[in-house]
């Protein structure tokens, strides 16, 4: 019965406005809070409204619109959360329309679907075999997994990015309470503050406003939460002096567990390059992109004094201090009147090369020198001159699977940028493969 049942949902990519008595099934990815309008039909009565966003293949998702009275859209709204899967039966498919596109999130549907008490049923979803094959899609990004900014990326662009909307990708570190607050003309709100990290910043806010991105947010794991949000708003707060994230109508979401999230994101960089196609592609692309190439390393200094291998730098900024600094010296550091706070790690520049050139001055840092060096910093200086010396010749003039995130050159930097993601001893086979592929 529960089969049966299941085939009589149409797929989201497969509806039409001719569809009579359309059934959709899907998992929530965004939901919005309920607001009001002054009904013009009825002077004097209000008109209640939410939104919703149904996802049910990991291309396919579309824009439900509730409409109705205070009860019907207040209890409809209290029935399912983001991350429930959800039955929508008899909605209407129009057309989107672009004045309401703007204030939820972008769809590849061409259509959006409006929901009526009247006319229209939306419940949980009760068939396990539906409802096991969703459950996975509220784990994949919307947008691509590899199109996002670092947080160091956006401190480094700073107000550049003012009032742009941008994907973000990085780990939750702090989670503070909701603050109730009254607009001046009565209206009740509310605001909630996430302080988000990754490997090159160390603290960097979220704002929430709506109640149903609050209830969301309130149920991460600190530390061990990395959230992939596709359509945030950068702005620069004067306040702190710095810029900020805000989650707006028409951000999503999307959870990770840390140790899935950066697995998963190197894994999803596919495209195999030479050095000068890395080149190349950088001179002719304004944005960061990501790439393997299957090259040499050519410099890796780690006979060096362990002061130019090892280095502390301001976790806001990134700029580099002594390693019993109290304060930042960097008088642009965004964290200036904020308590001073420094790591210590790997800090390398490495070149790399391949037949077609070089890349010079590639930035390798922990905790990526870690896991390919394979020892901590501590023990790393503990290590003997020639222990340091064989380590380095273990990688030295070998060819290594290295994945490279490339920023191309700025009005604020000049030259290519290299940043090591991953890095590991090539694979014979592997390597005649791809090379075979790039010569042909």
């Amino acid at each position: 019965m529960n089969k049966m049942a299941a085939q009589t949902y149409i797929a989201i990519s497969e509806l039409h406005p001719n569809f009579s008595h359309p059934k959709v099934t899907g998992i929530i990815i965004w939901k919005s809070d309920v607001k009001s309008f002054p009904d013009r039909k009825n002077i004097g009565s209000d008109r209640f409204t939410f939104g919703f966003t149904i996802k049910d293949s990991p291309d396919f998702f579309i824009n439900v619109a509730a409409w109705g009275n205070d009860g019907y859209i207040n209890g409809l709204s209290n029935s399912f959360y983001i991350g429930e899967c959800v039955t929508v039966e008899n909605p209407l498919v129009v057309n989107k329309d672009p004045e309401k596109e703007r204030f939820c999130p972008t769809t590849p549907s061409l259509y959006r679907l409006l929901v009526t008490e009247a006319h229209s049923q939306v419940y949980l979803c009760a068939d396990m075999d539906t409802i096991d094959k969703l459950l996975p899609l509220i784990c994949l990004p919307v947008k691509d997994s590899r199109d996002f900014y670092s947080l160091g990326d956006i401190v480094a662009n700073g107000q550049r990015l003012d009032g742009t909307v941008i994907n973000i990708l990085a780990a939750v570190k702090l989670i503070g309470e909701p603050k109730q607050f009254t607009t001046s003309d009565g209206r009740k709100g509310q605001r909630l503050e996430v302080k988000l990290f990754d490997d090159s910043v160390s603290s960097f806010p979220l704002v929430c406003w709506d109640r149903e991105v609050i209830q969301l947010v309130q149920t991460l794991i600190p530390k061990e939460t990395v959230l992939f949000i596709a359509d945030a708003k950068i702005s620069f707060d004067s306040f702190r002096n710095g810029m900020a994230a805000t989650v707006n109508s028409k951000t999503i979401i999307t959870t990770w567990l840390c140790c899935v999230v950066f697995v998963s994101a190197v894994e999803s960089i596919t495209d195999v390059c030479t050095v000068k196609q890395l080149k190349q592609k950088a001179w002719e692309s304004p944005e960061p992109f990501f790439g393997i190439t299957y090259s040499f390393i050519s410099k890796l200094d780690l006979d060096s004094s362990a002061s130019k291998v090892i280095k502390t730098r301001c976790s806001r900024c990134k700029f580099q201090v002594t390693e019993d600094a109290q304060s930042c010296t960097n008088q642009l550091c965004p964290g200036w009147d904020q308590p001073f706070s420094a790591s210590t790690g790997f800090d390398l520049l490495v070149d790399f090369t391949d037949h077609t050139g070089t890349l010079q001055a590639c930035t390798l840092r922990s905790p990526v020198a870690e896991n390919m060096l394979g020892c901590t910093t501590e023990e790393f200086t503990s290590f003997t001159d020639d222990e340091r010396t064989a380590m380095k010749w273990k990688f030295l003039l070998e060819r290594c699977k290295i994945y490279v995130k490339i920023l191309p050159s700025t009005k604020m930097r000049t030259g290519i940028k290299g940043m090591v993601l991953a890095c590991s001893l090539a694979d014979p086979g592997e390597v005649k493969q791809h090379m075979s592929a790039l010569l042909q």
